[in-house]
């Protein structure tokens, strides 16, 4: 199974927007309502995508770098 760093990526990706659904839901439910949890969804929706602009610039050298993504083969970085 090859380890696709772009899939790493979007996989985080979909676990933050899980995390931003919950809080938009659970809002609903507070009594008396509050804007809390959709302040942290647009905080959390803004780092986001900041980390996935600086996650695919990551990729992107590593590409130009090793010729592949696959996490396995990327090894450069040890020490």
């Amino acid at each position: 199974m090859k380890r696709n760093a772009i899939r790493i990526l979007f996989a985080v990706e979909v676990i933050v927007n899980a995390a931003n659904l919950n809080f938009a839901a659970f809002t609903r439910y507070m009594n008396p309502p509050q804007v809390s949890g959709q302040v942290i969804v647009f905080y959390s929706i803004a780092a986001a995508a900041m980390e996935a602009a600086v996650g695919l610039a990551l990729i992107l050298v590593a590409f130009r770098l090793n010729s592949t993504i696959d996490v396995r083969k990327l090894n450069k970085l040890k020490g």
